[in-house]
């Protein structure tokens, strides 16, 4: 019998196949992804070495498809840019963040967009000891963001009598507009913060 022209399985296949599956909140493993594809674990053994092989995947693909190379502009231009991709990844793809923030980053694609930001930071006069620093405060505040886009409706509900938060939830916005409107304000905090920090440099 003659091979197929084109493989059944690839890494590209894997990933969003366990994609497709942490973002339904199906268990996840090697196993689920194979029945997902209907082979055999032992074919995905062919193209992956395992779990957190395929999670750095699926890492890959988010940085593919949210991370772009296209991010470019001011230092604080490249920061927003990035805050609001990663919240929109993160919001999409709320599953996956426990499997990501467990495992170390080796994927290019997203080293890459690390190295972008970093070198934006440090080219922009943030010394060497703080630009990680920075970098984690903006993964920080995106999957806090990201975990606020993707929460329900309504994310309080006291069911007891309270002195502030009751009349502040009944009277508020809920949904996206609430999200939203505290994203906003959170990007425009963390981005004079980090102006004051920069102008502090500059003085030193």
């Amino acid at each position: 019998m003659p091979r197929p022209r084109t493989p059944i399985l690839s890494t590209e296949r894997i990933a969003d196949a366990a994609m497709e599956l942490v973002d339904e909140g199906a268990p996840f493993g090697v196993n689920a992804i194979a029945r997902r594809l209907g082979v055999t674990a032992s074919s995905l053994y062919n193209h992956v070495a395992g779990r957190d092989e395929i999670i750095e995947l699926m890492r890959g693909r988010l940085g593919e498809r949210y991370m772009s190379a296209t991010i470019t502009g001011t230092w604080d231009e490249v920061v927003e840019a990035t805050l609001r991709a990663e919240r929109r990844m993160y919001a999409d793809h709320a599953f996956l963040i426990p499997l990501i923030v467990g495992t170390t980053i080796t994927d290019p694609t997203v080293i890459a967009s690390y190295d972008r930001l970093a070198t934006t930071l440090a080219d922009a006069g943030f010394p060497d000891e703080d630009v990680l620093e920075v970098v984690a405060i903006i993964d920080a505040f995106s999957i806090g963001f990201g975990l606020d886009l993707a929460s329900p409706d309504d994310v309080w509900r006291p069911e007891t009598a309270t002195k502030t938060l009751g009349r502040l939830v009944e009277t508020g916005d809920r949904g996206r507009p609430r999200s939203d409107r505290a994203f906003e304000s959170g990007v425009e905090l963390l981005l004079d913060g980090l102006r004051l920090r920069l102008a502090r440099y500059e003085l030193d």
